[in-house]
C-alpha cells in the first residue's frame, strides 16, 4: 500500500517541494526513513509512532518505508513529522485517498499528538502557489501569519487527531484569518527631534528618496546615530510585496514559539562591531540569512565603521552591488534578498575630535591614517553620500521652535519615488540607487553645463568609474526632489558636495 503527502522545506527563503512517500509492505515490523534525511528528520521514527498511539491510532504492523523525494537534497528540521504521520494513515486506509490532494502539510509533532509551531511558515506560504498548492495545513500558531498570503486557503491545526477527524468528514478545521501587522522598530522617533544639522538632514532626505547609501562622519555626540535611526521614518511606506518579502526572511530566523507577523515598517538593523562575516552577510552551518538580509527593504546601520573587521566589511561589497547574497554549501545553495540602504557612521580619527571646534585632537597623523585606511576604496565607492556631521551649537539645542517633522519630509520623498517608479517602469529597478548602468545612461543624460561640472569633479577628486556613476544617480535624485525632468548644473554641484569627503576627509 503506497501513499503520498505533499510538504515543503526552504532553501533560503524559497520553498521546494518534498513528496513524502510511504509504503506499507510485507515483512518485519520496521520503520525506515530514506531520502537524505538529517538527524532531526530521522528522529521522526520515534516521535511519529508515539504521536499516532497517543492520538488513538495503532501503528500498522507492517514494514514502513518513508521516502523523502527528491532524494538528492538534504532534509532538515522537524516540520516533516505531520506529513509523515498522515502518509502512514493514508497508506493504512485511515484517511480518504483524495483528502489531501493539492494540499501542503507541515508541522512538528509532540509525543501526545499535539502539533507544535515551526520556523519559516510565512516564507513557505509566500511561495506555496509556485508548488501547485491550493490549501496549506500548518500549526495553529503559524496559520494566522501564513494567511496573509492572498488566494491561499490556510488552516491551523492543534492536534493530529483533530486533523484526521476533519479529513474524514468530522468537524472542519477553522480557516485562518490574517494576523494584524506590527511595526519593526522606529516608533517614537521623528526627524523633528534633530536640532541643527542642515546638511546631514538634507543628505538623509536624498538617501531616502533615491535609496542611496550614506556615510556620516563626525565626533562623538554629534548625532550620527540619532540621524540614522530616523531614516526609516522618512522612507516611503512599504508596498505589500515588500512587506511580504521582509516578513518571510524574518520568519526563517524567528523563534518557532513566537511566529513572525507581517511587518508594516521598514526594518532597522544595527549589528555590533563584533559581528562575524556569517552573521553579517549570511552563512553558518545551515546557511542562514545574515543582517544584510534581515535589513532587506530597510536600513542597515553600521556604527563605528572602522571598528568592524576588514573581512566583514569587504563581504558587504557583493550585497551592495547585487542586492542579493548567495550562500553555497556542499549539498545546497541558498539565495537571500539583500536590497537595503546602508547607513554607516564613523569618527574622523581614533579619538574622534579631529576638526572639532572646541576640543583638540590627540591623535598622531600616522594613527589617523591607519584609522581611515581600515575602510577600503572599493567599499567607499559603493557609498553614494559622504557627509560631515558637525557638533551642534548649544544655542541650537536650547531652541524650542519646532523643526520639520518626518511626515513633511516623507511627502517629498514619496513624490520623488513616484517619479522614479514611472521613469523606471519595466526596467527592474525601483529607485535611482538600484539603477543598472544601462538605466543610468538612458535616464541621466546631462545638459552641456551639467556635463562640464561633472567632468571637472571627476578629474579633481580622481573618482573611479563606479563613483562617477553613483554621482550621476545622486544628481538624478536631487533633480527628482526638485521635480525637474532634467539634471541641472546646481543638481550636479550639490551631488559633488557629498563626494568631496571621499578624498578630503578619508585620506
Amino acid at each position: 500500500m503506497l501513499a503520498k503527502v505533499m510538504t515543503a522545506a526552504l532553501l533560503g527563503v524559497e520553498p521546494y517541494r518534498i513528496d513524502v512517500e510511504v509504503d506499507l509492505g510485507r515483512g518485519m515490523m520496521v520503520f525506515h526513513t530514506v531520502g537524505l534525511a538529517a538527524g532531526a528528520v530521522k528522529e521522526a521514527r520515534t516521535r511519529v509512532p508515539s504521536a499516532l498511539a497517543n492520538s488513538g491510532f495503532a501503528l500498522p504492523k507492517r514494514r514502513i518505508v518513508v521516502n523523502l523525494a527528491p532524494a538528492h537534497v538534504k532534509k532538515r528540521g522537524t516540520a516533516l513529522d505531520l506529513p509523515i504521520a498522515l502518509g502512514i494513515l493514508l497508506a493504512d486506509g485511515k484517511i480518504p485517498p483524495r483528502a489531501l490532494d493539492r494540499t501542503l502539510v507541515a508541522g512538528e509533532l509532540g509525543l501526545a499528538g499535539d502539533v507544535k509551531p515551526m520556523s519559516g511558515a510565512l516564507a513557505l506560504a509566500a511561495g506555496a502557489r509556485k508548488l501547485g498548492v491550493d490549501r496549506l495545513v500548518l500549526p495553529s500558531l503559524n496559520a494566522a501569519d501564513a494567511a496573509a498570503v492572498p488566494d491561499l486557503e490556510v488552516y491551523g491545526v492543534d492536534t493530529l487527531g483533530a486533523l484526521v477527524a476533519a479529513l474524514n468528514g468530522g468537524p472542519p478545521l477553522p480557516r485562518a484569518t490574517p494576523a494584524a501587522q506590527v511595526s519593526a522598530g522606529g516608533d517614537g522617533v521623528d526627524l523633528s527631534d534633530v536640532r541643527g544639522q542642515r546638511m546631514p538632514r538634507r543628505a538623509l532626505e536624498i538617501a531616502a528618496a533615491g535609496g542611496h547609501n550614506l556615510l556620516l562622519i563626525g565626533p562623538p555626540g554629534a548625532g550620527k546615530t540619532m540621524l540614522a535611526r530616523r531614516l526609516p521614518t522618512i522612507a516611503p511606506p512599504m508596498t505589500y510585496a515588500e512587506r511580504l518579502e521582509t516578513s518571510s526572511i524574518a520568519s526563517v530566523t524567528g523563534d518557532p514559539g513566537r511566529p513572525a507577523h507581517i511587518v508594516a515598517r521598514r526594518p532597522f538593523r544595527a549589528p555590533h562591531t563584533s559581528v562575524s562575516e556569517a552573521g553579517l552577510v549570511g552563512g553558518g552551518p545551515h546557511a542562514g540569512p545574515g543582517e544584510v538580509s534581515l535589513a532587506h527593504n530597510g536600513v542597515l546601520f553600521l556604527d563605528e565603521l572602522p571598528e568592524f573587521r576588514r573581512n566583514v566589511l569587504e563581504a558587504l561589497r557583493g550585497p551592495l552591488e547585487d542586492g542579493r547574497v548567495t550562500v553555497s554549501r556542499a549539498q545546497s545553495r541558498c539565495e537571500y534578498p539583500a536590497r537595503f540602504t546602508l547607513v554607516a557612521a564613523m569618527n574622523p580619527c581614533p579619538c574622534g575630535f579631529a576638526g572639532h571646534p572646541r576640543r583638540a585632537c590627540e591623535c598622531a597623523p600616522t594613527a589617523v591614517q591607519r584609522y581611515r585606511a581600515r575602510i577600503s576604496g572599493p567599499l567607499l565607492d559603493r557609498i553614494d553620500l559622504h557627509v560631515a556631521v558637525e557638533p551642534v551649537q548649544p544655542e541650537a539645542l536650547r531652541d524650542t521652535r519646532p523643526t520639520e517633522p518626518s511626515s513633511a519630509v516623507r511627502r517629498r520623498v514619496e513624490a520623488a519615488r513616484g517619479l522614479q517608479l514611472r521613469r523606471l517602469d519595466g526596467r527592474g529597478a525601483r529607485c535611482n540607487g538600484a539603477m543598472l548602468p544601462a538605466d543610468v545612461r538612458e535616464t541621466c543624460v546631462l545638459p552641456p553645463e551639467s556635463r562640464k561640472v561633472l567632468h571637472q569633479a571627476v578629474e579633481r577628486l580622481s573618482l573611479s568609474a563606479r563613483a562617477h556613476e553613483r554621482l550621476l544617480k545622486v544628481a538624478r535624485t536631487i533633480a527628482d526632489l526638485d521635480g525637474s525632468a532634467s539634471i541641472q548644473r546646481h543638481h550636479v554641484t550639490e551631488a559633488v558636495q557629498y563626494r568631496q569627503l571621499d578624498r578630503e576627509a578619508l585620506q
